[in-house]
Order: C-alpha cells, then sequence, then structure tokens
C-alpha cells in the first residue's frame, strides 16, 4: 500500500456505499486484501505505508489479529447495509509489511474470520507475502494447515551486493530451503524479483534469473525498480552517493527476463508477471487488473466495491482507535465516474495478455490499433481475434500504447 494517501470526499462514520454500487456490483468477484504494515527494518527502495517498532507510538503488533477482525465484522455489515450481495471470497492477499512477522496463529486467526463472515469460493485462491528469513517449515506448515494456499517470497535478487544496496536482510542461500518448505507443505510458490538496482549489472541480474529458475515455482514477478520520492534511496540518488536506475539496462534486462522464463517454460499474462501455467496465475492481481471488487482490511488499504474506491487511515494508531471506536478507518473515498471508468479499463487490461477487447475501446481508440500494429506494440494476429495483445516492444512502451488508446 502507498504511503501517500489521496485526499478524497469524507468517507461516512458507517462506511455505507451509495445505494448504485449494490448494481455494480453485480457479476463481480469480491477479493479481500488484508494489509499487515509492521517490519523489522524499512528498506531504503520503500514508499509502502509500513512501520518499524519504533513508529508505532504505542501501538502493539500483538494486537492487530483482532483489529483486522473487527474491521471484517464492519465490512460485512457496511456492505449488507449498502445492499451489496453478499459473495464468498474469491481470492484473499495478506501483504504488507511483513505479514509473517505476526506469529501463524495472527494469520490464522484473521483467515479463520473472513472464513466466517464470507465464505470462500470453492477453489479460492489464500496467498501471502513473506520474507525469506521470517519463515521456517514450521511456520509454513500452519500455514498451510490454515487454509492458506500460495506463498510469495520477496526474494529481490540473487546477489548479495544487490540485496544490501535495497537493504533486504535476507541471505540468498535461504531461497532454496524457504521454497523446499513451502512446496513440502503443500503451497503454490511465488519468487519476486527486482531489477536495475543501482550498480547491479546484466550479469547480475542474469544471475538472479538463473537462482530463481533453479527453485521452479510456479510463478515470477519482476518489477523494474521505481525510485519514489520521500524514500531513503531517492534521498542518496539526490546526493550523488548512488547511479540513478538506467531505462536503457532496465529495458535490456526485462528483455532477458523475458527470454530466459520463457525458454523455461514460463508464460507471460501480465506485464511483470510470468507463471508455469494458467491456474498458477495470480488471482489475486489479476482480480485488480479485471476490475472486480475487493475490501482492504488495514491502515492505509485501498477497497474498491462498484463504482466507489476509499483509502483506510494511515497510521496503526489511529486505525486502532477508529476500530475500537466501531467506525469507518476510511480516510476518503470517491466515486468512479465513467470517463475515469474507461480510462482505468484500458490502463490495466492493456497490461495483461488477451484481456481487452479491440470492442470495448472507445470509436477514436480503435483508429489506433492499426497503427500501433504497424509501429511493433500490438500483435496483429490477436487484433484480427479481437483481443489487444502487447508485443514485447509494447509491454516495454506500456505507457506510450495507454497514451495512445486514451
Amino acid at each position: 500500500m502507498p504511503s501517500v494517501l489521496p485526499v478524497g470526499d469524507p468517507a461516512p462514520a458507517d462506511g455505507r456505499l451509495p445505494f448504485a454500487d449494490a448494481t455494480d456490483s453485480v457479476g463481480r468477484d469480491l477479493g479481500l486484501y488484508v494489509h499487515v504494515p509492521f517490519c523489522r527494518v524499512r528498506c531504503g527502495y520503500c514508499d509502502f505505508n509500513t512501520y518499524t517498532a519504533t513508529e508505532l507510538r504505542g501501538v502493539k503488533q500483538s494486537d492487530y489479529a483482532a483489529q483486522a477482525v473487527e474491521e471484517m465484522r464492519f465490512a460485512d455489515g457496511a456492505l449488507g447495509a449498502s445492499g451489496v450481495a453478499r459473495r464468498p471470497l474469491s481470492t484473499v492477499f495478506f501483504g504488507g509489511g511483513t505479514p509473517t512477522l505476526l506469529p501463524a496463529a495472527d494469520l490464522a486467526r484473521m483467515l479463520a474470520a473472513a472464513r466466517d463472515t464470507w465464505g470462500f469460493a470453492p477453489d479460492a485462491e489464500i496467498t501471502t507475502e513473506a520474507n525469506p528469513d521470517s519463515v521456517d517449515a514450521a511456520y509454513l506448515e500452519a500455514l498451510a494447515g490454515a487454509g492458506f494456499t500460495r506463498v510469495s517470497f520477496g526474494m529481490q535478487s540473487a546477489v548479495p551486493s544487490v540485496l544490501a544496496t535495497l537493504e533486504r536482510t535476507h541471505d540468498p542461500e535461504r531461497i532454496p530451503h524457504v521454497v523446499r518448505w513451502a512446496k513440502q507443505a503443500g503451497l503454490e510458490v511465488s519468487l519476486d524479483l527486482i531489477y536495475g538496482t543501482p550498480g547491479e549489472t546484466l550479469d547480475d541480474w542474469s544471475r538472479s534469473l538463473d537462482s530463481a529458475l533453479a527453485n521452479e515455482p510456479g510463478h515470477i514477478s519482476a518489477y523494474a525498480l521505481i525510485v519514489e520520492e520521500g524514500t531513503k534511496l531517492a534521498r542518496q540518488i539526490r546526493r550523488g552517493e548512488v547511479a540513478e536506475p538506467s531505462d536503457e539496462l532496465q529495458a535490456d534486462m526485462y528483455e532477458l527476463a523475458d527470454a530466459r522464463l520463457g525458454g523455461a517454460g514460463y508464460d507471460w499474462y501480465e506485464v511483470s508477471n510470468w507463471s508455469r501455467s494458467a491456474a498458477q496465475r495470480s488471482r489475486h492481481n489479476l482480480s485488480y487488473w479485471l476490475g472486480h471488487d475487493w475490501w482492504g482490511i488495514g491502515p492505509g488499504s485501498h477497497s474498491f466495491v462498484g463504482r466507489t474506491r476509499w483509502w483506510n487511515v494511515k497510521h496503526p494508531a489511529a486505525y486502532a482507535q477508529r476500530v475500537a471506536a466501531g467506525e469507518s478507518p476510511a480516510a476518503g473515498r470517491e466515486t468512479i465516474d465513467d470517463d475515469t471508468r474507461q480510462l482505468e479499463r484500458v490502463l490495466l487490461l492493456s497490461r495483461v495478455r488477451d484481456a481487452l477487447r479491440v470492442d470495448d475501446l472507445a470509436p477514436e481508440a480503435r483508429r489506433e490499433v492499426a497503427g500501433l500494429i504497424a509501429d511493433g506494440l500490438v500483435d496483429g494476429p490477436a487484433a484480427l481475434r479481437g483481443t489487444l495483445t502487447l508485443t514485447l516492444r509494447g509491454r516495454l512502451l506500456a505507457d506510450a500504447v495507454v497514451r495512445r488508446l486514451t
């Protein structure tokens, strides 16, 4: 969850949504995101809404599970009062922060509350993020026993010097162990990588790809490092202590990742995500890109139902106070109009393979498709079948494609 929240409109204390959201939600899946905002240390590149022990202002991590359960109960009441039909959860995702800083029993308690409140779809995907140094075999067995189906490890790199620049604390040699333990527990595994770290070479990135592939996860994410304002890394670059990431090198790294992952049997299904099969895609993240509903639990979490999105207060202390008072923890909200909805639909769906229908584009945008094909940005045969699918070049220039389509 980003650390800077929008302004938006005031959110009612009872959390009630506009009645129109009940109609707009028909036919959509419902997902749950649970934000666990705690970290042992703050990584220099991180702009997420996270807190170390010295920043909690008296809030106890041990109280968090109970607070999240209370927000789940509040959410169910607010949705019901708004006329939104109760639906079983299709996906649940615990993110952070580092969810696995909490005891496995706390994650199990929150997951059980979600199950009791909404129920789960028969094939529900239930994921938690984890740092490699925050779990062991027993912890992962406990997660699987509680109903988790998937774990996403923040591997980032296999090169110690790159991890040091990112201020990641785990030993890269631990990755094979945690992946093996997760698989033994029956959990699907995703590995998250970051490329373009200052000082990282193409050979370093190749080494990280080789290491990730050697562990044979079902899913790999590879994200270009973005230097966010306000982070320690941004200040280091401004002072000249480290070099700014190179766009050209990042493009070379992306092309290498696509070639290496594709050669190993992983198909891209979103610009930054590859899986060994359709069943191993991140269905929770797909729900964001495809425009389904989700409720975000926890400080700084964002939610979207119908045409309304809102975001919770940032600090765990403010969040705890709102929840204890039985009030919505929302800091603000906004209702999406038709133009914004279409813009965001194109922005998100264009990143997903075969997700955006050419017929769903505005007439002026449809006239751009032939030019995008001629420029090598959009796949011609796919367009003839009625879907807009980015080529490799198009993925590298995805923002430019969106500008032409909107």
